[in-house]
């Protein structure tokens, strides 16, 4: 547990083509930070593991279902996949080689090195933008948690990805009945009006309590097909 008189310390610092990430170690906690933003720590990892759940059960029942996780993050997303058997292909595109590596030999791989060592998981390296863009893999589930959500993007290029483009091409990729889960730090009615006009059907969005403040959200929507 971190206290008041808690320095962070830099394990990490890389420069790569979408600028500077570093990872930081501030008390017990292991933080990732992209052009100086705080984006996430390994502090709780509840809203993550809620993003995977809330995608499978909206499959209701597939066997076997694949899941393409976008974002890597410190890695709870994918070892709560991987921990769960009912699971077939686990894929997560991360576009920041120093994140896959803090997973791979870093400090990262104590919470990742079991889901890397899983048969059915796979890290694709590349933006998850242009992969959906580009791919002919399908999955039955997209959970994606690259932003703070739809409208507080990391990049700018980020943005593209929840503009009708950006889930018509989510929407190609998802397998038909298959599930979008995006993951926001609050809710947002002009997202869910946005994924209703691209096709989504039974759109909601299910809140994920956080010890202070606003409630973080998961936006959930059936594709179409």
């Amino acid at each position: 547990m971190t206290t008041a008189y808690d320095s962070p310390v830099v394990i990490d610092r890389r420069n790569g083509p979408y600028g500077e990430v570093v990872l930081r170690r501030h008390g017990e906690l292991l933080q990732i930070i992209a052009n100086g933003c705080f984006l996430m720590d390994t502090s709780d990892g509840r809203s993550e593991r809620l993003l995977v759940d809330a995608a499978r059960d909206a499959l209701d029942g597939r066997r076997e279902p694949s899941v393409l996780i976008g974002g890597l993050g410190v890695g709870f997303s994918l070892a709560h996949a991987a921990a769960d058997p009912r699971w077939g292909r686990i894929a997560v595109v991360e576009r920041e080689r120093a994140v896959i590596d803090w997973h791979l030999d870093g400090p990262l791989s104590d919470i990742s090195a079991a889901a890397l060592a899983d048969p059915r998981t796979k890290i694709l390296e590349d933006d998850f933008v242009g992969y959906v863009d580009e791919t002919s893999a399908t999955y039955d589930a997209l959970c994606l948690d690259i932003d703070n959500g739809p409208g507080w993007t990391v990049t700018e290029g980020n943005e593209s990805l929840y503009s009708a483009a950006g889930l018509a091409a989510c929407a190609r990729v998802l397998r038909p009945g298959g599930v979008l889960a995006v993951w926001s730090a609050q809710p947002s009615s002009d997202f869910e009006g946005r994924l209703r006009n691209a096709g989504f059907r039974q759109v909601r969005t299910e809140e994920i309590p956080v010890a202070r403040g606003v409630p973080d959200v998961v936006h959930l929507a059936v594709g179409p097909g």
